[in-house]
């Protein structure tokens, strides 16, 4: 039996914490699907994780940017992208099924809602379900069975530190 897992907040390390759990998951052997939703750009987390068997990475083949900027047929494209990698994500027999940035996808409409809504309230019977980012669904949180709550109290950027490679990206 699987449980449903929720990391938000607008702090950071709701990804760094995904991340860790599918490390731990992969040393005890657990095949793990690591999803992002709405990113699509090099980070060195995904660098990282390429050289871990049984952490397999999905996510859309380009880069869409900030949902403010896309355009309607970038909307639909990536629309249709996330709604194969989660359909993808829950055929195929992983043992802990990572969604980073879900929350943003759902919040957006930029996902079938209802076929998401169903596959992970239904998934969690499976295998371990983790949704990342801001905002998450009240439905979600209801179902549950984790929810931490990241909050900043202080970031650099509040000082002009941009994001720096293998700190936040």
């Amino acid at each position: 039996m699987g449980l449903l897992h929720i990391y938000c907040g607008d702090g950071k390390g709701k990804t760094t914490a995904a991340l860790g759990l599918a490390l731990r998951a992969a040393g005890a052997g657990i095949k793990v699907c690591f999803v992002q939703f709405m990113k699509g750009g090099e980070t060195a987390e995904l660098a990282a994780l390429k050289r871990i068997p049984d952490i397999y990475v999905m996510r859309c083949d380009r880069a869409y940017g900030f949902f403010k900027n896309m355009s309607d047929t970038d909307k639909a494209e990536i629309t249709v992208c996330h709604n194969g990698l989660l359909k993808k994500a829950f055929g195929s027999g992983y043992g802990l099924i990572i969604l980073d940035e879900f929350n943003a996808a759902y919040g957006c409409g930029l996902i079938d809602r209802e076929a998401a809504r169903e596959l992970i309230l239904k998934g969690v019977e499976n295998a371990e379900v983790v949704l990342t980012g801001r905002n998450p669904d009240e439905a979600f949180i209801e179902a549950a069975d984790y929810v931490s709550d990241i909050c900043c109290v202080k970031h650099p950027y509040e000082k002009g530190i941009t994001a720096r490679k293998g700190i936040e990206y």
